[in-house]
């Protein structure tokens, strides 16, 4: 059924009136609208785990080329994306590596971590009007199908996706991916995906209201709805009052259920963030609550292969408290406090600071209830105003994690470090 309104909405964008927008009257040229960009990174994060679990860290330099060509002129458009990525291992420890949350160099067969890895990918995209079709290697990042970029490389999709902009504040997505390519091994499909098909828009109906509709089909595994709506309220010159709602819905597929020995099948999860910003600073209040009958709470990311994950996207996790912890366990409520500071007031441009308390209780394992997790999440951010390092940003976070006994099953304590250092190269 998701296949056949993915063709049929595919169809209305592509046949849609110009003369709503047209992006490609505006077209340049293949080679004049055309840009490379390197991104070197350098990223550390260290897990200190308690309750005798082992410690765990990676240590990688990666170098991240994306190529964007233009597009011909013409009343259809033709135009190539490209990346090549690169990660050396730093670290190279058997016994520090291959934790899951980390995931910088997958472990061979051996048990050894890689030593190095590289990959690359390309697609070509088509251009009618303000709708684009791209076909090939892509990182989408959509709310219910987002690469995970918060590693040391990104990962990658491969598969067709339909994005309409014809219409003033109007966004339509469609697509079909089938391959996923994990962020820390080499191959097309090393993640294992066998589909997934997407659909869904956004629509900016005033300057302060967006919303949002998208859904998924991950072909065996699951499907999923999310739904988004974001108010600002403008209050004062340097004052305002942003209200983000947040929402998914999954129902895992009775076959995944069996082989995989997973208690129900439906998840609820929910978020409402309330953020007031006045001047350089930022105050947000936050709940989140879970609900239904799956003990794996609200599912997502992860790879097929070797994982027996769902393989949408680490990132497709649009909620407000998801920091180390995503507080997403099954019948899990949280509850967020948190603060931020812009620098720039006091003379120093580029310098940000943010800090939040997450408690989260009424956690349900196989084996108990009203488990409860709490998080104290820092991060310092320095990006580079000018000079020939502009852009080059140093992101220091930690994290502090105590889980309850009760919820041993769902999660582990631990204190967390992170290190990225990323510096962007406008090649052309």
């Amino acid at each position: 059924m998701l296949n056949k309104r993915i063709s049929l909405i595919a169809l209305g964008m592509l046949s849609a009136t110009q003369a709503m927008a047209n992006d490609q009257a505006e077209s340049k040229g293949f080679v004049e609208d055309s840009s490379l960009k390197v991104l070197l990174r350098n990223a550390y994060i260290n897990r200190d785990y308690k309750d005798g679990n082992p410690d765990k860290s990676e240590w990688g330099q990666a170098a991240i080329g994306t190529f964007s060509s233009g597009f011909t002129q013409g009343t259809v458009g033709v135009g190539v994306d490209a990346f090549g990525l690169y990660a050396l291992n730093l670290e190279r420890n058997e016994d520090r590596s291959g934790a899951q949350g980390i995931d910088f160099f997958k472990k061979g067969d051996s048990g050894q971590p890689a030593d190095d890895l590289s990959k690359g990918g390309a697609a070509i995209k088509f251009r009618l009007s303000s709708t684009t079709l791209t076909y090939g290697d892509q990182m989408p990042a959509l709310p219910v199908l987002n690469y995970d970029n918060s590693r040391l490389l990104p990962e990658s999709y491969t598969g067709t996706l339909i994005t309409s902009k014809e219409i003033k504040g109007l966004q339509l997505d469609a697509g079909r991916f089938t391959a996923e390519s994990r962020k820390s091994a080499e191959g097309r499909d090393s993640g294992g995906l066998k589909s997934i098909n997407v659909l869904g828009g956004s629509y900016q109906f005033t300057e302060q209201f967006k919303a949002a509709l998208y859904a998924s089909d991950v072909e065996d595994v699951l499907k999923k709805q999310y739904v988004n709506a974001n108010y600002v309220f403008p209050i004062d010159k340097d004052q305002s009052l942003t209200l983000d709602f947040n929402g998914y819905r999954t129902k895992l597929e009775d076959s995944y259920v069996r082989e995989n020995g997973i208690t129900g099948d439906d998840n609820k999860i929910w978020s409402l963030a309330a953020t007031f910003i006045t001047g350089p600073h930022s105050f947000t209040l936050a709940h989140q609550r879970s609900t239904g009958d799956s003990n794996l709470g609200y599912a997502y990311g992860g790879y097929q292969k070797d994982q027996s994950r769902v393989g949408d996207g680490g990132n497709t996790i649009y909620l407000a408290n998801s920091y180390w912890s995503d507080f997403n366990a099954e019948d899990e409520r949280s509850w967020q406090v948190g603060y931020g500071l812009d620098f720039s007031t006091f003379g120093v441009p580029g310098l940000s600071y943010n800090v939040a308390y997450v408690r989260g209780d009424n956690i349900t394992t196989s084996t108990s209830e009203g488990g409860t997790e709490r998080e104290i999440f820092n991060q310092i951010k320095y990006v580079v105003q000018s000079g020939p390092a502009k852009d080059l940003s140093v992101k220091l976070r930690s994290s502090v994690l105590r889980v309850s006994q009760k919820s041993s099953e769902y999660n582990v304590s631990g204190n967390e470090v992170r290190v990225f250092v990323d510096y962007p190269i406008n090649i052309f």
